[in-house]
């Protein structure tokens, strides 16, 4: 009698544990129930518009390239260091030019020396004439002496003073231009050479970041080829490609949404840049669009850019709460609700926002179905 008893008390205590645990679970499921929101996909205004995809792209890159054959001895940092304008990014071993540079000073100091003289020859003739004054006796006086007698013999026999010092004259003055000469060929020798030199340098034009080294320490490099991609990317632009049928719909200066592929970031964008050629194959314009600054992400990242369609009249879409937008890496979903009320996740593509809290769907949902909210 005591086992039956013990029994069946074991067993009415299995029970209200299994209810009591049961209750709980419906109370949990019913304040989770309530938390949660079905709404149905209304319908919204919405202009012509085509959302193009596009990159973001610093506001100015420029591709450094070597300029003389070498070896790189120096680089100045890596992708992503900051440098300013002037700084020298990537050096390229010069010892052959440094020795044809001392040759050069060299060969200018040595011209300089012979145009010096020639003006010191100019000068003797200009004021003290040869021909006026016969060279001083030397020793016994025996050769000057006879350079007197043949001169003197020249002169008597009607040779004109005034005329061999013209002609003494034009001669010192030919070797003062041929010495000048000399220096302006010896400079440009010396200009062209550091010139060469400061082409083993590679400066940043502007201030920016190295965004892509192409060489290391050691290489050996060809003119032409690229070093290192610099760029200044404090303030960024999308560039998209623009279908040629759309350019009526878009001026410079003008604001149009964006949206950028880090967190699904919703900005305002100016058209800064519109080309003014087609591309002849895909029949597209380039066009570029200055983002605000302080946005998140960087160049290279995806972004789209809403462009207003003139040829296309206003249509209704789909619209839903922000709320209802999940985040699936950047892929944005919806929780729809079969005829079972079963959630079933789905794909969408968001356009414009309608207001503050809604936004429209341009693909993957349509008026009339129900959508799931999750509370929060």
């Amino acid at each position: 009698m005591n086992l039956k008893v013990a029994f069946g008390m074991s067993i009415i205590r299995r029970v209200k544990f299994l209810f009591y645990t049961s209750l709980f679970l419906l109370s949990a499921w019913s304040l989770a129930a309530q938390a949660d929101t079905i709404i149905t996909v209304g319908v919204a205004s919405h202009g012509g518009a085509v959302i193009l995809g596009g990159s973001v792209i610093p506001l100015k890159e420029v591709t450094l390239a070597a300029q003389v054959p070498g070896r790189v001895i120096d680089i100045s940092g890596e992708e992503g260091d900051e440098f300013t304008a002037g700084t020298i990014l990537v050096s390229i071993n010069d010892d052959n030019l440094q020795a044809k540079k001392v040759a050069a000073q060299a060969q200018l100091s040595s011209a300089q020396n012979a145009m010096q003289n020639a003006h010191v020859q100019y000068n003797r003739e200009l004021w003290s004439p040869r021909v006026y004054n016969p060279r001083p006796m030397a020793g016994m006086g025996m050769p000057s002496m006879f350079d007197s007698f043949f001169e003197s013999s020249r002169m008597s026999g009607g040779g004109n003073k005034s005329i061999e010092r013209h002609a003494d004259l034009v001669t010192q003055e030919t070797q003062v231009a041929a010495a000048r000469f000399g220096v302006t060929a010896a400079n440009s020798d010396l200009q062209s050479i550091e010139a060469r030199l400061r082409d083993t340098k590679a400066i940043a034009p502007f201030d920016g970041v190295i965004m892509k080294k192409m060489v290391e320490i050691g290489d050996t490099v060809q003119p032409g080829q690229p070093l290192i991609v610099f760029a200044y990317s404090k303030f960024l632009r999308i560039r998209a490609e623009v279908p040629a049928r759309l350019m009526p719909g878009l001026k410079k200066g003008m604001v149009v949404p964006a949206r950028l592929d880090v967190g699904n970031t919703l900005v305002k964008v100016r058209v800064a840049q519109i080309s003014p050629v087609a591309d002849s194959l895909r029949y597209t314009v380039t066009v570029k669009f200055d983002l605000p600054e302080g946005v998140p992400g960087g160049p290279g990242m995806y972004a789209e850019v809403m462009i207003p369609d003139v040829n296309s009249p206003g249509r209704a879409l789909p619209v839903v709460p922000l709320a209802a937008i999940q985040r699936k890496g950047s892929l944005p979903s919806v929780l729809v609700l079969d005829d079972e009320d079963n959630p079933k996740m789905r794909l969408v593509r968001i356009g414009a926002r309608v207001d503050g809290d809604s936004v429209t769907i341009l693909s993957g949902l349509k008026p009339g179905e129900r959508v799931l909210v999750r509370g929060k």
